[in-house]
Formats: C-alpha cells, sequence, structure tokens
C-alpha cells in the first residue's frame, strides 16, 4: 500500500512539474511565436500534465458521488478538453481534423482505454467482475449512436447536395443530444439504483478522497479554463506538423488529436481498473464513447452553423468501419460482465491495427 501510494505521489509530482513548465512555455512560445513542432510538443505535454489533475479531481468526486455520476463527471471533463480543441479547430476550417478526432475518441476509449484498463486489471487480478445491467444497456445505445446515427447520413448524403446534407445532419444532431439527455435521465433519476448490484470487494473497502468537493471542483474548473488557452495554440500547429511530419489530416485527428484530448480519462480509467473499480473504469470507457457520439459530435455540428465552413456528420468510409468493429468488438467482449488481461490485449491489438491502417492512408 506504501509503495502504491510512493508511486502514484511520484507520478502526481512529475505531472505537476510538467504543467508548471508547460503552460508558461505555451505563453512564451505563443508570444515569440516558437517554431510549429516545438510548440505542437509543448502544447501536448501541457494538456497531458493538466487531464492528470483533472483526473485526480474527477477521482475525488467519483468516491462522493459513486460510480455512474463519477463516471459521468470524468467522461463530462475529459470530453470538454476534446470539445475545446475542436471548437478552434472548427474555427480553423479544419472540418477533416475534428471529424477524425471524434472516430479517433470512439477508438480511443473502446479500444485503447478499455483495452489498457483490461489489461493491466487483469495483470493484477485473475478475473474482475462489472455491472452486466450496465454494460447491456450500453450495448444498445452504442449500437445505435455510432452505427444507426452515423452510417445513415453517410448513405443519404450520398444522393444529396451539400446544403441537405446539413440539414440533416442537424436534425439528427438534436434528436442525438435529446436521446442522450434522455439516457441520463433514466440512468441518474427514473432508474437510479433499480439495478444496482452488491459487490463485496468494492463495499469493504471505504476509500477517502484526495481533494473535498470544492476543492475538487475549482481545479476541475481552473484546469479546464487553461487546457482551452493551451489548445488554441495547439489547433495553430497541426498543418504545419503534418506537413513536417509527413501526417494526414486523417491520422493528426484520429490519432494525435484524440489520445491528447482524451489523456484525462484515459488515466483516470487505469487507475480505476487497477484499483479493481471496474464499474467505473467501464462506465468512462464507454459512457465517455457515447457521450463523444451522442453529444460532442451533434453539439459541434450545431457550433458549427456559427461559423465559416458547416460540419456534417458525414465520416469517411474507413472511419466509420473503423468505428462500427470497434463497438461490435468491445459488446463482444463487455457483455458477459467480466474481465481479464487477455481481453484487454485483444481490444488494443485492434487499435493498433485501425492506428496503422490510418497512419497509411
Amino acid at each position: 500500500m506504501l509503495k502504491k501510494n510512493m508511486g502514484e505521489g511520484s507520478m502526481n509530482r512529475i505531472f505537476i512539474i510538467m504543467a508548471l513548465i508547460g503552460v508558461p512555455l505555451t505563453v512564451i512560445g505563443s508570444l515569440m511565436h516558437w517554431p510549429s513542432v516545438v510548440m505542437f510538443i509543448i502544447c501536448s505535454i501541457s494538456i497531458v500534465a493538466l487531464s492528470s489533475f483533472m483526473g485526480r479531481a474527477t477521482e475525488s468526486l467519483a468516491i462522493v458521488s459513486g460510480p455512474r455520476i463519477g463516471g459521468l463527471l470524468n467522461a463530462t471533463f475529459g470530453n470538454a478538453v476534446e470539445l475545446i480543441i475542436s471548437i478552434f479547430a472548427l474555427q480553423a476550417g479544419l472540418i477533416g481534423v475534428v471529424l477524425a478526432s471524434l472516430t479517433g475518441s470512439v477508438l480511443g476509449n473502446l479500444l485503447l482505454v478499455g483495452g489498457l484498463s483490461f489489461f493491466l486489471g487483469g495483470l493484477k487480478f485473475k478475473r474482475q467482475k462489472f455491472s452486466v445491467h450496465d454494460a447491456s444497456h450500453n450495448s444498445g445505445l452504442l449500437i445505435f449512436a455510432v452505427v444507426v446515427a452515423f452510417v445513415i447520413p453517410e448513405i443519404f448524403a450520398m444522393t444529396m447536395n451539400d446544403t441537405k446534407t446539413i440539414q440533416l445532419s442537424v436534425g439528427i444532431s438534436i434528436i442525438l443530444i435529446l436521446l442522450y439527455l434522455a439516457g441520463l435521465f433514466f440512468k441518474l433519476v427514473t432508474h437510479r439504483g433499480v439495478y444496482a448490484h452488491a459487490d463485496p470487494e468494492t463495499e469493504s473497502s471505504h476509500e477517502e478522497p484526495e481533494w473535498s468537493k470544492r476543492k475538487a471542483l475549482i481545479i476541475l474548473l481552473v484546469a479546464t479554463l487553461i487546457v482551452a488557452y493551451v489548445s488554441e495554440n495547439l489547433v495553430h500547429t497541426f498543418e504545419e506538423v503534418g506537413e513536417q511530419f509527413g501526417w494526414s489530416e486523417l491520422f493528426i485527428g484520429v490519432i494525435i488529436v484524440a489520445i491528447v484530448g482524451n489523456a484525462a480519462e484515459h488515466a483516470s480509467a487505469i487507475i480505476m481498473a487497477m484499483k479493481n473499480k471496474m464499474d467505473i473504469a467501464v462506465e468512462i470507457a464507454i459512457g465517455s464513447t457515447l457521450q463523444i457520439a451522442m453529444f460532442v459530435a451533434p453539439v459541434l455540428v450545431l457550433i458549427s452553423l456559427f461559423m465559416p465552413v458547416q460540419m456534417p456528420l458525414v465520416f469517411t468510409i474507413s472511419e466509420l468501419v473503423a468505428m462500427i468493429t470497434a463497438v461490435f468488438l468491445a459488446i463482444n467482449v463487455m457483455n458477459d460482465g467480466e474481465s481479464n488481461w487477455f481481453e484487454g490485449l485483444t481490444l488494443l491489438a485492434a487499435y493498433l491495427i485501425m492506428g496503422i491502417g490510418f497512419y497509411l492512408l
């Protein structure tokens, strides 16, 4: 226990140092117009460091609020970073990067976060259990959000002009947002506790939050505001960095932006899995995917109406196939309510295969 706390403490110190160095360097670099590659590295490191504070704050809130609300808070503040980056990318007219980053978030949450959580948690505990009901409930929503809501615009847009495609995207976006809010009302209000299950392992270990509720909320707010500033500087580096490294818009969005933007929930889900709190780890991975597909993507479509270039909810065929494959693989692995390290490795292998594909496109 002491070793684990010392390990966590040293990691936290590293993140504090990264943030204290990275954020001032971002300010200086933006004022002095440093090269894009240097700014890209500094901004990415700063966002990852700030995300660790957001992860710790949401973990404190999760202990106070319970796994469902904790997972929701974690997903929300984790996705806030991506939403901020995407809004600045929309302003810059980088529609391809935004759509690719949404794809990357779905793949990253289901395969990378889910895979690492199952793998690292499974190395420590041979079998880990989580709510079967939550897993099956989320499975239906995942199929709806990714397969139905993303495939329909793709098929119909083939015979539509740009104006009608945007109108279709706006209509679908409004339906998705309303259904997402109804889903939250179902889980947190009308059916709260209806499907609760007793887990002796988690009940026996009472854990104290690292920070008080007020302190955690203040840290979340401050970290999110700083991330907004750093994200704006990060977005300005994408085109030059892509040219220098030979990265396509698709690869930058699917892999780079998605990993940097979702660093908070990536870290939190893995920490929860290592503590055998699989309900929260799975809620972060699945909940964050649903939030991206049913809330963040539709909100970005609506925000783009006030931008110079509108964003349709139409992905490329490679993005769609990758997301649908990830959804069905994740559902098959998670639907039994149990996980182990080999299932985690399978999800990670799928993510690596897709990563190679997007890199070579």
